[in-house]
């Protein structure tokens, strides 16, 4: 099987998962996005993928970072 990756990543004032070169949902919170993430990620762990997680540190997250 294949590699799953799932970043999560700001969006101006928001936070999204990157996936396949796509960006998607537009949550307000990191953490909320982590758990989207984590939830596509479990099936992806299902069909017998290997899963990579990533989330920025607030030190490198910007914009949506400074928005709080």
């Amino acid at each position: 099987m294949g590699l799953a990756r799932y970043d999560v990543v700001p969006v101006g004032k928001q936070w999204g998962v990157r996936h396949d070169d796509q960006i998607n949902g537009e949550y307000s919170t990191k953490e909320a996005a982590f758990e989207s993430a984590t939830a596509a990620a479990s099936m992806a762990i299902h069909l017998g993928h290997e899963v990579h997680i990533s989330v920025p540190s607030n030190e490198n997250s910007g914009a949506a970072s400074k928005a709080f």
